[in-house]
Protein backbone atom coordinates (compact mmCIF):
# COMPACT_ATOMS: atom_id res chain seq x y z
CA UNK A 1 0.00 0.00 0.00
CA UNK A 2 0.96 3.81 -0.76
CA UNK A 3 2.32 5.32 2.66
CA UNK A 4 -0.34 7.70 3.36
CA UNK A 5 2.84 10.62 4.28
CA UNK A 6 3.65 10.46 0.71
CA UNK A 7 -0.54 11.45 0.16
CA UNK A 8 -0.27 14.35 2.60
CA UNK A 9 1.62 16.24 4.15
CA UNK A 10 1.70 17.22 7.81
CA UNK A 11 0.20 20.42 7.35
CA UNK A 12 -2.58 19.74 4.79
CA UNK A 13 -5.29 20.72 7.33
CA UNK A 14 -5.67 23.92 9.26
CA UNK A 15 -5.11 23.03 13.15
CA UNK A 16 -8.87 22.07 14.40
CA UNK A 17 -8.79 25.14 16.99
CA UNK A 18 -8.00 27.40 14.50
CA UNK A 19 -11.02 26.79 12.49
CA UNK A 20 -12.95 26.72 15.85
CA UNK A 21 -11.83 30.53 16.77
CA UNK A 22 -10.61 31.94 13.10
CA UNK A 23 -14.05 30.96 11.66
CA UNK A 24 -16.34 33.85 10.91
CA UNK A 25 -19.83 31.77 12.00
CA UNK A 26 -22.20 34.32 12.86
CA UNK A 27 -21.64 35.41 8.71
CA UNK A 28 -22.47 31.51 7.83
CA UNK A 29 -25.25 29.71 7.66
CA UNK A 30 -26.72 26.75 8.18
CA UNK A 31 -29.91 24.55 7.63
CA UNK A 32 -31.50 26.69 10.61
CA UNK A 33 -30.23 29.92 10.70
CA UNK A 34 -26.74 31.23 11.35
CA UNK A 35 -23.58 29.02 11.68
CA UNK A 36 -22.91 30.36 15.45
CA UNK A 37 -23.74 27.70 17.41
CA UNK A 38 -21.07 25.53 15.44
CA UNK A 39 -18.36 25.42 17.26
CA UNK A 40 -20.14 24.48 20.40
CA UNK A 41 -21.27 21.54 18.39
CA UNK A 42 -17.56 20.47 17.18
CA UNK A 43 -16.19 21.03 20.48
CA UNK A 44 -19.24 18.26 21.84
CA UNK A 45 -17.68 15.57 19.30
CA UNK A 46 -15.05 15.09 21.63
CA UNK A 47 -16.54 15.47 24.87
CA UNK A 48 -15.92 12.98 27.64
CA UNK A 49 -19.68 12.13 28.25
CA UNK A 50 -21.28 9.36 25.40
CA UNK A 51 -24.35 10.92 25.41
CA UNK A 52 -23.19 14.22 25.11
CA UNK A 53 -21.05 13.01 21.73
CA UNK A 54 -23.90 11.30 20.35
CA UNK A 55 -26.00 14.85 20.51
CA UNK A 56 -23.11 16.34 18.66
CA UNK A 57 -22.89 13.71 16.04
CA UNK A 58 -26.37 14.39 15.31
CA UNK A 59 -26.50 18.13 15.12
CA UNK A 60 -24.04 17.43 12.13
CA UNK A 61 -26.08 15.30 10.16
CA UNK A 62 -29.17 17.19 11.08
CA UNK A 63 -28.02 21.02 11.32
CA UNK A 64 -24.94 21.35 9.30
CA UNK A 65 -25.71 18.94 6.46
CA UNK A 66 -29.30 18.30 6.78
CA UNK A 67 -30.72 16.04 4.69
CA UNK A 68 -27.42 16.06 2.86
CA UNK A 69 -27.76 19.72 2.04
CA UNK A 70 -24.46 21.89 1.76
CA UNK A 71 -24.32 24.80 3.41
CA UNK A 72 -21.94 27.93 4.16
CA UNK A 73 -20.99 26.17 7.60
CA UNK A 74 -20.18 22.87 6.28
CA UNK A 75 -17.07 22.79 4.71
CA UNK A 76 -14.93 24.87 7.37
CA UNK A 77 -17.11 22.23 9.66
CA UNK A 78 -15.68 19.16 7.23
CA UNK A 79 -12.72 21.00 7.69
CA UNK A 80 -12.58 20.61 11.74
CA UNK A 81 -13.65 16.92 11.40
CA UNK A 82 -11.20 15.77 8.96
CA UNK A 83 -8.74 17.85 11.45
CA UNK A 84 -9.59 15.66 15.10
CA UNK A 85 -9.80 12.30 13.15
CA UNK A 86 -6.34 11.32 14.61
CA UNK A 87 -7.58 12.69 18.04
CA UNK A 88 -7.63 9.78 20.81
CA UNK A 89 -10.63 11.05 21.66
CA UNK A 90 -12.60 9.98 18.25
CA UNK A 91 -11.89 5.96 19.74
CA UNK A 92 -14.83 6.79 21.49
CA UNK A 93 -18.25 4.91 21.05
CA UNK A 94 -21.42 6.64 20.91
CA UNK A 95 -24.77 5.79 21.11
CA UNK A 96 -26.85 3.23 18.54
CA UNK A 97 -29.94 2.07 17.55
CA UNK A 98 -30.61 -0.82 15.35
CA UNK A 99 -30.44 1.15 12.19
CA UNK A 100 -26.80 2.78 12.55
CA UNK A 101 -23.81 1.53 11.33
CA UNK A 102 -21.24 -0.19 13.75
CA UNK A 103 -18.22 1.82 14.74
CA UNK A 104 -16.80 4.40 17.36
CA UNK A 105 -16.74 8.34 16.53
CA UNK A 106 -13.95 8.35 14.18
CA UNK A 107 -15.93 5.91 12.02
CA UNK A 108 -18.97 8.06 12.29
CA UNK A 109 -16.70 10.83 11.45
CA UNK A 110 -15.82 9.74 8.47
CA UNK A 111 -19.29 8.60 7.02
CA UNK A 112 -20.20 12.15 7.50
CA UNK A 113 -16.87 13.08 5.37
CA UNK A 114 -18.64 10.46 3.14
CA UNK A 115 -21.89 11.97 2.97
CA UNK A 116 -20.42 15.43 2.61
CA UNK A 117 -18.18 14.88 -0.28
CA UNK A 118 -21.10 12.62 -2.11
CA UNK A 119 -23.01 16.08 -2.72
CA UNK A 120 -20.00 17.06 -4.65
CA UNK A 121 -19.34 14.61 -7.17
CA UNK A 122 -19.44 14.72 -11.05
CA UNK A 123 -22.88 12.56 -10.86
CA UNK A 124 -24.28 15.30 -8.26
CA UNK A 125 -22.86 17.89 -10.54
CA UNK A 126 -24.99 16.29 -13.46
CA UNK A 127 -27.98 15.53 -11.78
CA UNK A 128 -28.19 19.22 -10.54
CA UNK A 129 -27.25 20.52 -13.54
CA UNK A 130 -29.98 18.75 -15.69
CA UNK A 131 -32.73 20.47 -13.34
CA UNK A 132 -31.06 23.95 -13.58
CA UNK A 133 -28.85 23.73 -10.17
CA UNK A 134 -24.98 22.99 -11.34
CA UNK A 135 -22.74 23.27 -8.62
CA UNK A 136 -20.36 26.12 -10.06
CA UNK A 137 -23.68 28.15 -9.29
CA UNK A 138 -23.97 27.26 -5.28
CA UNK A 139 -20.82 28.21 -3.26
CA UNK A 140 -21.33 26.01 -0.50
CA UNK A 141 -20.58 22.85 -3.13
CA UNK A 142 -17.65 25.33 -4.56
CA UNK A 143 -16.13 25.87 -1.10
CA UNK A 144 -16.48 21.75 -0.36
CA UNK A 145 -14.96 20.76 -3.75
CA UNK A 146 -12.08 23.01 -2.58
CA UNK A 147 -11.08 21.19 0.36
CA UNK A 148 -11.82 17.69 -1.24
CA UNK A 149 -7.71 17.33 -1.47
CA UNK A 150 -7.30 17.72 2.24
CA UNK A 151 -10.27 15.47 3.28
CA UNK A 152 -8.75 12.76 1.10
CA UNK A 153 -5.82 13.07 3.00
CA UNK A 154 -7.07 13.04 6.08
CA UNK A 155 -9.45 10.01 5.23
CA UNK A 156 -6.71 7.82 3.63
CA UNK A 157 -4.37 7.63 6.75
CA UNK A 158 -7.09 5.20 8.02
CA UNK A 159 -7.50 2.83 4.93
CA UNK A 160 -5.57 0.72 6.90
CA UNK A 161 -6.38 0.68 10.44
CA UNK A 162 -6.95 -1.96 12.64
CA UNK A 163 -10.26 -1.03 13.47
CA UNK A 164 -12.51 -2.64 10.24
CA UNK A 165 -15.41 -0.56 11.19
CA UNK A 166 -13.05 2.76 10.70
CA UNK A 167 -11.06 1.07 7.95
CA UNK A 168 -14.24 0.01 6.02
CA UNK A 169 -15.26 4.01 6.86
CA UNK A 170 -12.11 5.87 5.36
CA UNK A 171 -12.06 3.56 1.96
CA UNK A 172 -15.99 4.50 1.40
CA UNK A 173 -15.02 8.44 2.30
CA UNK A 174 -12.39 8.13 -0.08
CA UNK A 175 -14.63 6.96 -3.19
CA UNK A 176 -16.18 10.17 -3.62
CA UNK A 177 -13.29 12.42 -2.51
CA UNK A 178 -11.30 10.82 -5.94
CA UNK A 179 -13.44 12.66 -8.19
CA UNK A 180 -11.28 15.84 -7.61
CA UNK A 181 -8.48 16.02 -10.61
CA UNK A 182 -5.76 16.41 -8.23
CA UNK A 183 -6.17 13.10 -6.54
CA UNK A 184 -7.98 11.03 -9.07
CA UNK A 185 -4.87 9.45 -9.52
CA UNK A 186 -5.22 8.16 -6.51
CA UNK A 187 -7.83 5.56 -7.34
CA UNK A 188 -5.66 2.80 -8.76
CA UNK A 189 -4.38 2.59 -4.80
CA UNK A 190 -7.65 2.07 -3.71
CA UNK A 191 -8.89 -0.18 -6.01
CA UNK A 192 -7.43 -3.38 -3.83
CA UNK A 193 -8.72 -2.11 -0.75
CA UNK A 194 -12.02 -1.61 -2.18
CA UNK A 195 -12.13 -5.28 -3.52
CA UNK A 196 -10.76 -6.75 -0.47
CA UNK A 197 -12.09 -4.68 2.34
CA UNK A 198 -15.44 -3.43 1.42
CA UNK A 199 -16.09 -5.63 -1.29
CA UNK A 200 -16.16 -8.71 1.30
CA UNK A 201 -17.48 -6.31 4.51
CA UNK A 202 -20.25 -7.94 6.44
CA UNK A 203 -22.62 -4.51 5.50
CA UNK A 204 -24.35 -4.76 2.51
CA UNK A 205 -23.97 -1.03 1.88
CA UNK A 206 -20.32 -0.92 1.79
CA UNK A 207 -20.39 -4.36 -0.77
CA UNK A 208 -22.62 -2.47 -3.09
CA UNK A 209 -20.37 0.61 -2.70
CA UNK A 210 -17.36 -1.30 -3.55
CA UNK A 211 -19.22 -2.77 -6.48
CA UNK A 212 -20.63 0.45 -7.79
CA UNK A 213 -17.39 2.79 -7.57
CA UNK A 214 -15.20 -0.13 -9.24
CA UNK A 215 -17.88 -0.27 -12.25
CA UNK A 216 -17.90 3.34 -12.17
CA UNK A 217 -14.27 3.51 -12.57
CA UNK A 218 -13.77 1.11 -15.35
CA UNK A 219 -12.74 -1.81 -12.84
CA UNK A 220 -13.73 -5.52 -12.55
CA UNK A 221 -16.10 -6.37 -9.59
CA UNK A 222 -17.11 -9.62 -10.75
CA UNK A 223 -16.78 -12.04 -7.65
CA UNK A 224 -18.09 -9.52 -5.17
CA UNK A 225 -22.01 -9.57 -4.17
CA UNK A 226 -23.99 -7.17 -3.26
CA UNK A 227 -27.61 -7.11 -1.61
CA UNK A 228 -28.98 -10.66 -2.54
CA UNK A 229 -32.26 -9.42 -1.98
CA UNK A 230 -33.64 -6.23 -1.51
CA UNK A 231 -36.67 -7.61 0.02
CA UNK A 232 -35.99 -9.66 2.43
CA UNK A 233 -35.78 -6.85 4.95
CA UNK A 234 -37.57 -3.63 4.13
CA UNK A 235 -39.02 -0.93 6.15
CA UNK A 236 -38.53 2.27 5.34
CA UNK A 237 -41.37 3.91 7.58
CA UNK A 238 -38.46 2.97 10.24
CA UNK A 239 -35.45 3.55 9.15
CA UNK A 240 -33.54 7.10 10.54
CA UNK A 241 -32.35 9.81 7.50
CA UNK A 242 -28.59 9.28 8.27
CA UNK A 243 -26.02 7.29 9.81
CA UNK A 244 -27.81 4.19 7.88
CA UNK A 245 -26.31 3.94 4.71
CA UNK A 246 -23.46 5.33 2.22
CA UNK A 247 -24.59 8.25 0.51
CA UNK A 248 -26.55 7.30 -3.19
CA UNK A 249 -28.12 4.07 -1.72
CA UNK A 250 -31.06 2.76 -1.23
CA UNK A 251 -32.49 3.80 2.28
CA UNK A 252 -34.86 1.17 4.09
CA UNK A 253 -34.03 -2.56 2.36
CA UNK A 254 -31.14 -4.73 3.79
CA UNK A 255 -30.02 -8.50 4.41
CA UNK A 256 -30.90 -7.73 7.68
CA UNK A 257 -30.11 -4.29 9.84
CA UNK A 258 -26.35 -3.85 10.95
CA UNK A 259 -26.69 -4.97 13.91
Amino acid sequence: MTDVHELSSPDALPDPQETLTQTNWAELNHAYGPAEDVPKMLVALLDANQAVRTKALDDLHRVVHHQNTLYEATAPTALYVAAILSDPRTTGSIDKDRWSFPGNMRAELLGWINSVANEVTGVADTIGSEHGFPLDDYPPAVAVRDIRPQLFSAAFAYTDDSDRHVREAAIAACIPLLDDPQVRHHRTTLVPLIRQILGTSELWQYRERAIDALDAWGEDSSGLEGQRDPFEFCNTDLVADHRTRYPGSDAGCSEEPPF
